[in-house]
C-alpha cells in the first residue's frame, strides 16, 4: 500500500492529465462544429482516447480503493459507471463512443460537447479536492517540529 501522500499525488496526475484530455476533446469538438475538421478525422482521434480515459480512472478508483479513502471512491465510481456504459452501449458496428455517421445526422455534436463540459466541471472539482487532500497528507503531524524549545528542523 503506498503512503497517503504518494496516493494523493498520484491522484492529483490522474486528474490532471484527464483534464488536458478533456480541453483536447472540446477544442477537437469544437473545431467540428466551426467546419476546420472533417466528422471521421475528428471521430477518429476522440475514440482513440476513450479506453485510456476509462483506464486511467479505472486505475485511479482501484488506487483510492486500495488506500481506504472510502468518500474519493465513492466520488469516483459513478464516473466509472458511466464511463464503462458509454463503452458498452455502443453496436457493434459502430466505429466507437464518436462516430462520424452519427455525430451530423442524429444531432450529436451538442450532447458530446455537453457532457464534455459536465465532466471538465466533475474533473475540475476532484482536482481541487485531492489538492486539498494531498496539501493535508504532507502536513499531517508537525514536520517543523515546532513543539522542541527552540530547535527548528524542516528536513523531512
Amino acid at each position: 500500500m503506498l503512503p497517503e501522500s504518494a496516493t494523493f499525488a498520484l491522484t492529483l496526475l490522474t486528474y490532471g492529465a484527464i483534464l488536458l484530455l478533456l480541453i483536447y476533446y472540446v477544442l477537437t469538438l469544437a473545431d467540428l462544429e466551426s467546419d476546420y475538421l472533417n466528422a471521421q478525422e475528428c471521430c477518429a482521434r476522440l475514440n482513440f482516447w476513450v479506453i485510456p480515459k476509462f483506464g486511467s480512472h479505472a486505475i485511479l478508483c482501484m488506487l483510492l480503493l486500495l488506500g481506504g479513502h472510502w468518500i474519493m471512491f465513492l466520488l469516483n465510481i459513478p464516473v466509472v459507471v458511466w464511463l464503462g456504459y458509454e463503452i458498452h452501449k455502443q453496436p457493434r458496428d459502430s466505429l466507437g463512443v464518436y462516430d462520424p455517421v452519427d455525430i451530423h445526422s442524429r444531432g450529436l455534436l451538442k450532447v458530446h460537447l455537453r457532457n464534455c463540459m459536465i465532466c471538465l466541471g466533475f474533473y475540475f472539482i476532484m482536482f481541487f479536492i485531492a489538492l486539498y487532500c494531498l496539501i493535508t497528507a504532507l502536513l499531517k503531524g508537525d514536520p517543523i517540529k515546532r513543539h522542541e524549545e527552540g530547535l527548528i528542523v524542516t528536513d523531512f
